[in-house]
């Protein structure tokens, strides 16, 4: 029996049974961005000043008690994400304190240094749970969504047995950074790629509003994401290039040193990756358990049998897979 026939919350078989009118890894993917129920929230904000003299914005869900549960979004992601409210919702009435980390320059303000977020960023996941271990408030679960979740892998792999977080899950990660960019500028995932450009731009603009960029980029020249990582994410965060970026931040580097539980969510028709990327279990460390998905889209996983479905597998594998390793 592999790793996640244990998994509990899942009757067997582990695999999803998506609605017939949800087949499409495409409308998994953009059916829960326009008509999942998003509930309502309450929330706390509070600011981590940085070593670096940069900030980390966090949101606290009000009047939740328990074990706390970090959560990392994607890239462009916010707390509009569509997963963020219902996940931080389930999470909080299954007994958990959750918090929502904004990467830098995420939480609506631009950050201060000319850094930005990248899917690399382990050192900023890494300061945070000491800031917050050192005020008597230790992370006991972290969970990363796509970009998230290979910067939360990256972290796990980094710091193997030392890693400030008992147990973690990642969903829906590109693990391998230079075959997603691939694959985003092909078919129809080109209209995920357009999307995201679109809003990393609007980003870039408004984080050099007042402060000088240093560095000059023509925008209306960048149509890819290896075009924006190469002239863009790759020269403000140390790197040589987008190829550098890729090689040294993608998470399938990493996997075969976690020796946290780490639960890694994936759809084999992830629009945003080839099924070839995805990781076998001889691929990943001691900690790892896979639940690797025949449909999904990209961080979609909706079930149910009626066109009014509402379930979604990230719901309850994530409370699920937490409480058991309490």
């Amino acid at each position: 029996m592999s790793h996640k026939d244990h998994i509990e919350g899942l009757e067997r078989p582990r695999q999803l049974s998506p609605p017939w009118w949800l087949q499409s890894p495409h409308l998994q993917t953009l059916w829960p961005k326009f008509f999942r129920r998003i509930p309502q929230l309450e929330f706390r904000e509070e600011r981590l000043e940085l070593a670096d003299g940069d900030f980390i914005d966090l949101a606290w869900v009000e009047r939740a008690t328990g074990p706390i549960v970090l959560m990392l979004h994607g890239l462009e992601g916010n707390l509009r994400s569509h997963y963020a409210r219902p996940v931080l919702s389930t999470l909080a009435e299954a007994g958990f304190q959750p918090v929502f980390m904004f990467l830098r320059g995420c939480s609506g303000e631009p950050n201060r240094l000319s850094r930005t977020y990248h899917s690399g960023a382990a050192e900023d996941l890494a300061e945070v749970l000491a800031l917050l271990a050192a005020s008597g408030r230790p992370v006991f679960a972290a969970l990363g969504f796509s970009l998230g979740g290979n910067l939360l892998l990256r972290y796990l792999g980094i710091h193997g047995s030392e890693a400030l977080v008992q147990v973690a899950m990642a969903v829906s990660v590109p693990f391998v950074l230079g075959d997603a960019a691939k694959r985003l500028e092909k078919g129809p995932s080109r209209i995920y790629q357009r999307y995201l450009m679109n809003r990393l731009k609007r980003s870039y603009l408004r984080k050099f509003a007042e402060t000088p960029s240093p560095i000059q980029v023509d925008l209306e020249k960048i149509h890819t994401l290896w075009q924006y990582d190469e002239q863009i994410t790759a020269p403000l965060n140390g790197f040589q290039g987008a190829d550098d970026y890729y090689h040294q931040c993608s998470s399938i580097h990493y996997l075969k040193d976690i020796t946290v539980p780490t639960l890694i969510l994936h759809s084999q028709d992830d629009p945003f990756m080839y099924p070839h990327n995805v990781p076998t279990q001889e691929q990943v460390g001691p900690g790892v358990e896979l639940a690797i998905q025949a449909h999904g889209g990209h961080v979609g996983f909706i079930e149910g049998a009626r066109p009014g479905a509402k379930e979604c597998l990230i719901d309850r594998l994530a409370p699920a897979f937490f409480q058991r390793n309490l």
